[in-house]
């Protein structure tokens, strides 16, 4: 591999989505006098009267949650689908279009402790959620219009998060999202020509090279992509070829647990702040046909750049051209790996 490449401005293939992505290694020493996020304030307490996801409390509309003592799991409140909507179609020339889509939406709180994210709750407490992730995929996914089951977590405010207590969301829908979309339609494009899955292949790759790898265990790897667009972005990968989370064994849920555990913690211990991301899985539609080419995984996607406090912003060349970043995958992966896999804040 020509790693001098590396030291020079260059793009990199991202093969998932067709995209490229403008690497610039050269930019690292760029001063900044841009914005400054607050730091966020970390104390929380175990239980928030005020908050309508910690157990027993009251939510938005009236509705009350119960006194759970492990995961909890309600339709949404304010959902982005609903699924008795009638259906209904415009279309102009192929310019104006719309259509109806029908769906549901779901909160999964990961646990009544609002003091917690998943790198501070224990591996057995995670398996727990992994089970919960895999349950709702097959019984969400076994509705006769669902296509697609989106399962997702936007943790922090930096992210959009409008309730700190530890929790992400299901979606379901009649048809497929964008970005699967792209990328189901680009593993096709690379079975039918390789004769292989494009991820498998991959994986195969990064265990070859060992450079981009975070942490890994015997059923699943956490690396820095080598296409990646966000400064730590991480792709979490199933070492076997599994389509889905109904897929996994036993032993591939105990393992998806851990490495979540691990590479989240390295996450907060980065820069010492509970790591805020934008996270979500990709796996096989719900529609009942066979997709040998398509290859759990999940992306992790945080917009922190140089500490706490200084974030990546999409803006400009990214919005209007394309995306690019200035450290290199292989850096990335070397910082996040060499970092304690003991919660600073447990210290």
């Amino acid at each position: 591999m020509n790693k001098e490449l590396f030291t020079k401005p260059h793009r990199r293939l991202n093969p998932l989505t067709g995209e490229w992505v403008i690497v610039s290694p050269h930019r690292l020493q760029r001063p900044w006098q841009g914005q400054v996020e607050k730091t966020a304030i970390e104390q929380k307490p175990t239980f928030d009267p005020a908050c309508y996801l910690c157990p027993g409390n009251e939510r938005a509309g009236g509705n009350h949650t119960p006194a759970y003592d492990s995961v909890y799991v309600f339709d949404n409140d304010f959902p982005g689908l609903l699924p008795d909507t009638i259906e209904s179609k415009l279309d102009e020339k192929g310019i104006i279009v719309a259509a109806t889509e029908r769906g549901i939406a779901r909160v999964l709180c990961f646990t009544p402790r609002h003091d917690l994210t998943l790198p501070l709750m224990e591996q057995a407490q995670i398996e727990i959620v992994v089970e919960a992730w895999a349950q709702q995929y097959q019984e969400l996914g076994s509705i006769d219009y669902v296509k697609y089951v989106s399962i997702f977590e936007n943790r922090g405010a930096m992210m959009g998060a409008s309730n700190p207590h530890p929790h992400g969301q299901i979606w379901a829908q009649e048809s497929l999202p964008n970005e699967p979309r792209r990328e189901f339609a680009n593993q096709l494009d690379y079975f039918k020509r390789q004769g292989n899955c494009m991820l498998c292949d991959y994986v195969a790759i990064e265990l070859r090279e060992q450079e981009r790898i975070v942490c890994e265990n015997d059923t699943w790897m956490a690396v820095v992509p080598f296409w990646a667009t966000w400064p730590y972005e991480i792709m979490l990968l199933s070492k076997r070829h599994n389509a889905s989370l109904t897929d996994l064994h036993t032993e591939e849920r105990a393992g998806l647990a851990e490495v979540l555990k691990r590479f989240l913690t390295r996450y907060d211990n980065l820069f010492e702040t509970s790591f805020p991301y934008s996270m979500g899985f990709h796996q096989a539609p719900t529609d009942g046909e066979n997709y040998p080419h398509q290859h759990l995984h999940a992306h992790f996607y945080p917009p922190l750049l140089r500490s706490a406090t200084v974030r990546k912003f999409m803006v400009g060349y990214e919005m209007l051209g394309g995306p690019q970043r200035d450290i290199t995958a292989e850096l990335a992966a070397e910082q996040l790996r060499n970092l304690s896999e003991e919660h600073y804040s447990l210290k």
